[in-house]
């Protein structure tokens, strides 16, 4: 399993981007904290901002397609995403997040022609 982070200036840019993974099926659980108070360099200065953290739990072979979309949807030029693999996982959370972050079966209503 891996531990995903990006950070956004508002709640609901936070909450589009939880729930758009979630929905997706490329996470299977996104946590929000905050506000939380961010202090870095921008552009030769030093800034000071309120932010919204995620934390993304995924599958390896979630990732790319996780990355490609929150990063699409992102709102900042130079998003923070920050990957690490979890060293140890609980079984039945493992199991869990196996059966909630798989991405959903493709349903053809119609022949194709």
């Amino acid at each position: 399993m891996l531990i995903a982070w990006t950070t956004v200036a508002t709640r609901a840019e936070a909450e589009r981007l939880a729930t758009d993974s979630v929905a997706r099926g490329l996470a299977a659980c996104v946590q929000i904290d905050g506000p939380i108070v961010s202090h870095y360099g921008w552009q030769g200065r030093a800034e000071r901002a309120e932010e919204f953290r995620l934390c993304f739990k995924c599958r390896p072979t979630q990732l790319a397609a996780l990355e490609a979309q929150v990063l699409a949807g992102h709102p900042y030029d130079s998003p923070e995403w920050l990957v690490v693999r979890a060293e140890h996982v609980g079984e039945k959370y493992l199991s869990w997040a196996e059966a909630n972050s798989t991405f959903p079966p493709f349903r053809q209503s119609q022949p194709l022609r």
